[in-house]
């Protein structure tokens, strides 16, 4: 199982930096919504504009999903990144799909649940991308909060952030990504997208990165 994680890994990773899904620029960094310098951007939306990739993703998905939780009754993609590729792997898995908003609606039936889902009934949750983990945890809840038994969550890529894995671990929610940070240097170092000079830069912004880049 190890051998063939590290294999979607690599595979992942290649194929999200070929189509510019993840880009890296440690002299230019970019800045996320909360505030956070980054050396990473990462757009995993693109993914939906290539068939052959859209279609591994969709099929990794899959095959995580049967060997990591076995027999689930929904599929949720977190709005909005992850509804059409989650609706792709409930397609695929013959499954039912819902999506979870941000937050409920402020008018109409005020869901934030769109879709049809019981009490009892047992969901993965399908993300793009995991950061800090906050806004996925919160798709989490609020599928608890419905009565649904959340079997855990996939995700294409986690940039390995030490404050995702302690809430995703205060959550008690499994977390199992196709891809990862450590992978993405990787393939980026081999395709000279990054140099051996960067290496310790993009180390130390995973270790701290609300402090990385406050000096540039």
């Amino acid at each position: 199982m190890r051998k063939k994680f590290e294999e979607t890994g690599l595979i992942t990773a290649e194929s999200l930096l070929q189509i510019k899904a993840i880009k890296l620029d440690n002299a230019n960094p970019f800045t996320w919504a909360s505030g956070i310098k980054s050396p990473i951007y990462c757009d995993n939306r693109r993914t939906l504009s290539y068939p052959k990739i859209r279609t591994y993703i969709r099929q990794e998905f899959v095959k995580l999903i049967n060997e990591e939780f076995g027999t689930v009754d929904v599929i949720a993609g977190v709005a909005t990144g992850a509804i059409a590729i989650g609706a792709l792997v409930a397609q695929e898995m013959g499954l039912p799909f819902v999506y979870i908003r941000s937050e409920k609606k402020g008018h109409g039936l005020e869901n934030q649940i769109e879709g049809v889902v019981e009490s009892g009934q047992s969901v993965v949750v399908v993300e793009d991308l995991i950061s800090t983990g906050k806004s996925s945890l919160n798709a989490v809840q609020a599928l608890r909060d419905a009565g649904c038994n959340v079997k855990g969550m996939v995700a294409i890529f986690t940039y390995g952030l030490s404050d995702a894995e302690e809430s995703f671990k205060a959550a008690n929610c499994t977390l199992h990504t196709l891809t990862n940070y450590d992978y993405l240097i990787k393939k980026a170092l081999e395709q000279n997208q990054i140099k051996d000079s960067d290496m310790q830069s993009l180390i130390q912004w995973r270790e701290n990165p609300r402090n990385w880049g406050l000096d540039k």
